[in-house]
């Protein structure tokens, strides 16, 4: 794997010094490599295979002495990036702060269409397959669960094996123009229930006018599930 290594130095003056005892940048890389470490360990645990490589720091860096080991961790969302940064840190009296960039791959199962698929599919368990992907490599982030597929539809089409994402699925219209629906209006505890009519398609949670079949008022309603639209009084 190619060593990818980037180093940002946000320090107090007082943290540079030109003699006396410092910080080894061996001691900053061993806390950055035990930090991926437990990082892989518990990952592991998940079901996910990490690999991951640290280049090297300059011989002669020279930062102020750390109290104890430096405190590490991700600047960024390693499920994001297969380069995330590092931010290691030393706080006390000459505190400083540098970032590393890593290699870091996150290798797992994640949800796949099991064959090529068109905008409007509404999903089931014979569209939905797995894989073993780099999860980190996709930057909208993969569905890993198959209850946040199933039932829902594809925003465009698709070839067999593409990861699902959050931006390739919509949640179907719970109510289409023309559905006759149930319009329950509340007030508190007190809730009158009567008949509509859809004018708009809506999914869940959207606003959408509903005819009175009653009455004949045109109203706003919110879609609480199919054929449902709630109106708060």
């Amino acid at each position: 794997m190619r060593t990818y290594l980037a180093l940002t130095l946000m320090l107090c003056t007082s943290a540079l010094v030109d003699a006396g005892p410092t910080t080894a940048p061996a001691s900053i890389l061993s806390a950055a490599e035990s930090f991926l470490a437990d990082f892989k360990q518990e990952q592991a645990a998940a079901g996910y295979q990490v690999s991951y490589q640290l280049g090297s720091l300059d011989s002669r860096l020279q930062l102020a002495p750390c109290e104890g080991e430096p405190t590490v961790e991700f600047s960024g969302d390693p499920w994001r990036s297969t380069h995330p940064r590092l931010q290691v840190a030393c706080e006390g009296d000459r505190p400083w702060k540098l970032y590393l960039t890593s290699s870091l791959t996150i290798e797992g199962d994640a949800l796949v269409a099991a064959r090529p698929l068109n905008r409007g599919n509404r999903l089931d368990d014979s569209m939905i397959t797995t894989a073993k992907v780099v999860i980190n490599s996709i930057r909208r982030g993969a569905v890993t669960e198959e209850a946040h597929l199933l039932g829902m539809e594809m925003k465009r089409p698709v070839n067999a094996g593409t990861v699902f994402t959050p931006y390739l699925i919509t949640a179907p219209d719970a109510v289409a123009r023309g559905d006759h629906v149930m319009i329950t209006a509340t007030n508190g505890s007190f809730s009158v229930r009567s008949r509509g009519k859809a004018l708009a398609n809506g999914s869940v949670g959207d606003q959408v006018p509903i005819e009175n079949l009653t009455s004949s008022r045109t109203i706003k309603g919110i879609v609480t599930g199919p054929g449902q639209v709630l109106i708060p009084m």
